[in-house]
């Protein structure tokens, strides 16, 4: 087990690598998840609204629910990219 143990311990110690070329890769990477995670959202969004006939207020509140669990998603996605795209492992 503790061969294990120091193997993790090497792994996690490794630096990221963080050129321009892997942190353009990244954005680029997280716009273009952050886009399609958007699309899904905002189709959720209208089929809720739109199945409840929501006009006005009502679709501003459901737009407040749906703020906060898309912005984190929106910031799960672009650290999902950036720990990819910057990975040792991965170049």
């Amino acid at each position: 087990m503790g061969g294990a143990s120091r193997h993790f311990r090497m792994i996690a110690m490794q630096q990221r690598i963080k050129t321009f070329k892997s942190l353009s890769r990244a954005a680029s990477a997280a716009s273009f998840l952050s886009v399609q995670t958007f699309i899904c959202i905002g189709t959720v969004y209208w089929a809720i609204a739109e199945t409840l006939y929501l006009s006005g207020s009502g679709a501003l509140v459901l737009g407040a629910l749906f703020a906060l669990p898309s912005a984190y998603v929106l910031l799960m996605v672009v650290r999902m990219a950036f720990d990819a795209e910057t990975d040792p492992a991965n170049q």
